[in-house]
């Protein structure tokens, strides 16, 4: 009896044993359990907020080249009225256009005959330029330089000419018609229009209006010089260059397009007594590149000094003990 009852113990006791072990195996496997399913939550999560954070620097990107396209810009720009749309084209021709008058007017008196002047409002069609190189004339400059500098000047219409390609759209047989007609003003209402129909329409209005009244008011101008006296008492040459800074002040909503413009006006101020004329506003055209690539450097060391968080190393963490395991 004494044997069968220390064999019973002993049954009993092995029995426990091996329960507790059950047990403890069950519970080691349910930790086990909560602790993958913790970090899969967090690698998870962990994964979720390093897109979120790609696709927010995407955004600033895309804001920083592009601030029209912006998914913002995209929902607020809407269809504009074509009425609208005439009534600023106008607006901006007959503005414009009028300081033919002033051209007109500077260019007999720096030289040049009333068929001369016609003939660069006809043939060459660029304000800048054109005063630029009567402006030369006038203060006794070579020809030749005076030519080349308002050639250079006029260079800017070339790359006005790469952005209203896209958006106008137009047939190849059009474009060279078209080319005679970009210039600053027609740019700057073309590109300021929410979608490709009232880019074409502004276009087309602007370009028709001032350049019939710039030839126009060029042979009044021309012909009237002597009568008309000191052009500068009129004010006609500034007209341009207040229409264009009212057509640019609007378009000038983020921090790098401000950043550009200002730099360009301290460019221009500081080169405009040194240099001939026309090649300050070369200069100027600097500020854009050069606050672009202020701008992209600054975005670089941001994105690069961001500290990295507990979760990210714990990923990491996760991501060697998988490799391990495998």
């Amino acid at each position: 009896m004494a044997q069968e009852t220390q064999r019973e113990r002993d049954q009993k006791s092995q029995l426990s044993q091996e329960l507790g072990a059950s047990e403890e195996a069950r519970g080691n496997q349910e930790s086990r359990r909560t602790h993958e399913a913790r970090g899969t939550r967090e690698i998870r999560g962990a994964r979720g907020a390093q897109e979120a954070r790609g696709t927010r620097q995407i955004q600033e990107t895309q804001e920083l080249h592009n601030p029209q396209q912006t998914p913002q810009s995209r929902q607020t720009r809407q269809t504009k009225p074509s009425s609208a749309i005439v009534r600023d084209a106008l607006g901006v021709g007959v503005a414009v256009g009028l300081s033919g008058f002033a051209f007109g007017v500077t260019a007999v008196g720096s030289g040049l005959s009333v068929l001369q002047a016609c003939a660069l409002s006809l043939l060459v069609f660029t304000g800048a330029s054109q005063f630029a190189l009567v402006g030369a004339l006038a203060a006794g400059g070579n020809p030749f330089t005076a030519a080349a500098g308002a050639f250079f000047l006029g260079t800017r219409n070339a790359f006005y000419g790469l952005r209203l390609s896209g958006l106008l759209g137009l047939r190849a047989a059009a474009k060279p018609f078209a080319a005679h007609w970009v210039i600053d003003e027609t740019s700057a209402v073309a590109l300021t229009q929410p979608d490709r129909r009232g880019a074409r329409l502004g276009f087309a209005v602007t370009g028709v209006t001032l350049y019939l009244l710039w030839n126009l008011t060029t042979f009044a101008g021309a012909r009237g010089a002597g009568a008309l006296g000191d052009q500068a008492a009129w004010g006609l040459d500034a007209a341009g260059p207040a229409v264009f800074v009212a057509l640019l002040a609007p378009l000038l909503t983020s921090t790098v397009e401000r950043s550009a413009a200002g730099l360009a006006v301290v460019l221009l101020l500081v080169t405009l007594p040194l240099l001939p004329a026309g090649v300050p506003v070369l200069v100027a055209a600097l500020a854009a590149p050069a606050v672009l690539y202020v701008e992209g450097r600054r975005a670089r060391t941001r994105t690069s000094d961001e500290p990295e968080t507990g979760m990210d190393t714990h990923v990491r963490g996760n991501s060697a003990g998988e490799v391990d395991a495998r």
